[in-house]
């Protein structure tokens, strides 16, 4: 039996009023929360269950209020148990970015995704000191997962000390190229699954809760080389750089440099993709939830093709080719 489902359902009957409420699960999530969709006649909701010993919800509702604030739309919390670690939120709906981007849609959907992202950067004016800072302790602490949890783990590899160097030398590099950049509030996972295609101020935004003031391509590296569909490098950035102009003409501190804009694009996406990749092999190792292994080809991928593009990333790149086909096992 699970317990925690019935206390949810018994909490959602009791602040809702009725008791004809149908819950159902909505979607899985990479973390410890849960969500379920929630139908009461004609009306939808979304419930969260975030266990209080391994989530806090302080600062969903936190960020939450902040992005509803600025024009975004994220979920609207009617309801909360945080002794509990319950939520009742409204519904934006089942209609993923990750199922409608196709040839008909992508460019409409990206839009309108690179617009909201403009919105959220602009955050930063508001208030500079809101979010903590995505500093050089966590973005080297992320790409350690990749030596930890893929590497050593995943792989079984035991690192020689020349390739152990080589990836201290690279995760510096990269995280000072992050540090380089002008900060703006972050989303940090601002990906097709955690946007929402909705009929109104689209997209939708979910799972915002690890915001951080951080660098300024980071959510458009997360949106445009997604770990979960690619397009080819011609296309990325020019719709990279149509974001540059848009964010230059909205007054946010980007570059004006599109080489140097560029860059900076190319090597977050490496120290973001590393992260991504421990992260897919943590969750299978760790948490029992083997499906994210079959995003690892495509998210190495990326690393390898912007490592061959730099020689100060030589090393990474030659590394990942002495691993040769093992290392895109999922």
């Amino acid at each position: 039996m699970d317990e925690r489902l019935e206390k949810l359902r018994r909490w959602v009957v009791s602040v809702l009023g009725r008791a004809d409420c149908d819950i159902r699960a909505a979607s899985e999530d990479a973390s410890f929360r849960r969500y379920f969709r929630v139908t009461a006649g004609a009306e939808s909701y979304i419930a969260m269950d975030a266990p209080p010993e391994k989530e806090d919800l302080h600062p969903y509702l936190a960020i939450a209020a902040r992005f509803r604030a600025l024009g975004l739309h994220v979920p609207e919390v009617f309801h909360q148990d945080l002794g509990s670690g319950f939520l009742l939120l409204s519904d934006l709906g089942d209609r993923l970015y990750l199922r409608h981007l196709d040839e008909q849609n992508v460019e409409r959907l990206y839009g309108d995704a690179l617009g909201a992202l403009v919105v959220l950067q602009a955050g930063v004016f508001t208030d500079s000191a809101f979010l903590p800072d995505y500093d050089h302790t966590l973005l080297s602490r992320e790409m350690e997962l990749f030596r930890e949890w893929y590497l050593v783990r995943h792989l079984g590899r035991t690192l020689s000390q020349k390739e152990n160097a080589v990836l201290d030398r690279v995760f510096e590099l990269l995280a000072r190229s992050a540090l380089d950049q002008p900060r703006v509030w972050v989303h940090r996972d601002f990906h097709s699954r955690n946007l929402m295609v909705t009929a109104e101020n689209n997209p939708g935004i979910l799972d915002f809760q690890d915001a951080v003031r951080g660098p300024v391509t980071y959510d458009l590296v997360s949106l445009l080389r997604d770990c979960y569909i690619a397009w080819p490098r011609t296309r990325v950035e020019e719709w990279a750089l149509g974001y540059q102009t848009l964010a230059l003409q909205s007054g946010l501190p980007v570059c004006e440099d599109e080489t140097l804009f560029l860059r900076w694009f190319d090597w977050m996406g490496v120290q973001r993709h590393l992260k991504a990749t421990g992260i897919f092999a943590r969750l299978n190792h760790r948490d029992g939830k083997s499906g994210y292994l079959r995003d690892i080809p495509r998210t190495l991928g990326y690393v390898q093709e912007v490592s061959a593009r730099y020689p100060e990333l030589e090393g990474l790149h030659q590394l990942l080719r002495e691993l040769g086909s093992v290392a895109w096992a999922g």
